[in-house]
């Protein structure tokens, strides 16, 4: 099994850890938070000062510099290349029609910042009303139809910001 970690450092820098590199630093644990790090004959005071296991990130101050430290072994790794990620959902820019209809109600406007499940539209097909929940908290950035219009499978009825 490979037992490499994967580390992002704000976003912006990414390195792999093998388990031997791992157990190779000379750290010594001062309280649970607190830690002492020699690295190239350098002493570092390195403190956690905030923790998301869900998301396996960490907010880090070494020497006074803040940092956030993404983390993932190789079981995180294979789900995301399945795409499958722990604790996360996708985020929805756009509400696409699903079916032919027709859109009987709008109850939003461009720039209003709505909530998850707050009504968007309504969309008549089949003889059926079918109304359209926001799936997440955003702000409408732009409203493709307008009450009365015929729409077609698949096209464009709200996007967001």
């Amino acid at each position: 099994m490979n037992n490499t970690l994967k580390v992002s450092v704000n976003k912006e820098h990414n390195f792999e850890f093998t388990e031997e590199q791992m157990l190779a630093v000379d750290a010594v644990s001062l309280d649970q938070k607190n830690f002492h790090v020699l690295h190239n004959n350098t002493s570092y005071h390195a403190e956690v000062v905030n923790t998301d296991f869900i998301n396996k990130t960490y907010t880090v101050v070494v020497n006074n510099n803040e940092y956030v430290v993404s983390i993932a072994n190789h079981l995180d790794q294979l789900i995301k290349e399945m795409g499958f990620e722990v604790g996360k959902t996708k985020l929805v820019n756009a509400i696409k029609a699903p079916m032919p209809g027709l859109i009987l109600e709008i109850n939003v406007a461009v720039g209003q910042e709505v909530q998850e499940g707050d009504n968007l539209l309504i969309l008549e097909a089949m003889k059926m009303e079918n109304s359209f929940d926001s799936p997440r908290a955003g702000v409408i950035k732009s409203i493709a139809v307008e009450k009365g219009q015929a729409v077609d499978k698949g096209q464009l009825l709200i996007e967001f910001e």
